[in-house]
């Protein structure tokens, strides 16, 4: 007996692909930071693109970090911790943005690069955390007797 809700296949989805896609994106402009720093720089807001040793190594572990650790809760299973932790984790972007914007930064760079992103990482966690809840309302609701 099939004990999932019965939600369309793109709606279960949907959430999935949404942290798989910005797990690998993220991880991509990480390693790009890592080894390619001169071509990925600029796209970041700045008008003048940090000199300071350090900042692209930063940035290079940070981001594929943050990658792995969705790919890690996705492994595992826990898929509510990762709503969670996608919330949580629209925090890096959301500081990108208001880094860029506080900073002489380009503003639609940090609007819609960075904020954009913040947004879209809050809606993937939203997206994960309705889906647990769903699908635990379901089995609650399957498990009690009718009468």
């Amino acid at each position: 007996m099939d004990r999932t809700p019965r939600t369309g296949r793109i709606s279960r989805l949907a959430p999935i692909a949404l942290a798989v896609l910005g797990a690998l994106f993220i991880g991509a402009i990480g390693l790009a930071y890592l080894f390619a720093p001169s071509a990925i720089a600029p796209g970041f807001g700045f008008a003048v693109v940090p000199a300071a040793e350090g900042y692209f190594q930063v940035k290079g572990i940070r981001d594929p970090a943050s990658g792995l650790a969705i790919i890690a809760l996705l492994a595992t299973g826990h898929r509510r911790a990762l709503g969670v932790l996608m919330i949580v984790m629209a925090t890096i972007p959301a500081g990108d943005a208001l880094n860029v914007a506080l900073h002489g930064g380009d503003l639609m760079t940090a609007i819609f690069v960075h904020a954009l992103t913040a947004a879209l990482v809050i809606a993937t966690g939203i997206l994960l955390l309705r889906q647990r809840r769903a699908q635990r309302e379901f089995q609650l609701s399957s498990a009690r007797p009718s009468l």
